[in-house]
C-alpha cells in the first residue's frame, strides 16, 4: 500500500533545532510535534552535540520533517530551488510571516501582488531555506 501524503524533509548542519524553535515562534499554528537528539540513541551514543535525529514540525497541520547531519557527512547548503509555499489566511497573517522570515533573511521577491494573488514574496531565511508566503 502507498501512502498518499507527501512530507518536505529539511537537512541541515547542525541547525535544525534552532531552526524548529524559530518556526515554532514565528509562524502562526506552528508547533514542534517531535525532535529526537542523535546523542539520545543507542546507536549514536558517541555524537556530543545536539544534532536532531528526528525531527518534526506541524505547520498549519501539514508535516516538515528535521534531521542534522552530522559534521563528517556534511550536506549541501539549501537553495531557493527548493521553497516552502504558505498560503496565508489574512493580510495581516501574511505580513507577519514576511517580517519574521525578512528579519534575518533575504527578500529575493515582493510583497507584491501577481495575477489572483493580493500578496506573494520569495525569501530565503536565515537557514538557507526559501519560503513563499501567499495571501489570494
Amino acid at each position: 500500500m502507498v501512502k498518499s501524503k507527501v512530507t518536505p524533509f529539511i537537512t541541515l548542519n547542525g541547525k535544525s533545532k534552532e531552526a524548529m524553535d524559530f518556526y515554532a515562534r514565528v509562524l502562526p499554528e506552528t508547533k514542534i510535534t517531535r525532535m529526537d537528539f542523535y546523542k539520545e540513541s543507542p546507536d549514536f551514543s558517541e555524537v556530543e552535540e545536539e544534532l536532531v535525529l528526528y525531527g518534526a514540525l506541524s505547520i498549519k497541520g501539514a508535516e516538515v520533517f528535521f534531521l542534522d547531519m552530522q559534521e563528517q557527512y556534511p550536506a549541501p547548503e539549501p537553495t531557493w530551488a527548493h521553497s516552502i509555499y504558505l498560503d496565508c489566511d489574512t493580510e495581516q497573517e501574511f505580513d507577519q510571516i514576511f517580517a519574521a522570515l525578512s528579519e534575518t533573511g533575504s527578500v529575493m521577491m515582493g510583497p507584491e501582488s501577481v495575477g489572483n494573488i493580493r500578496k506573494c514574496a520569495w525569501i530565503t531565511d536565515k537557514f538557507g531555506i526559501t519560503w513563499q508566503p501567499v495571501w489570494e
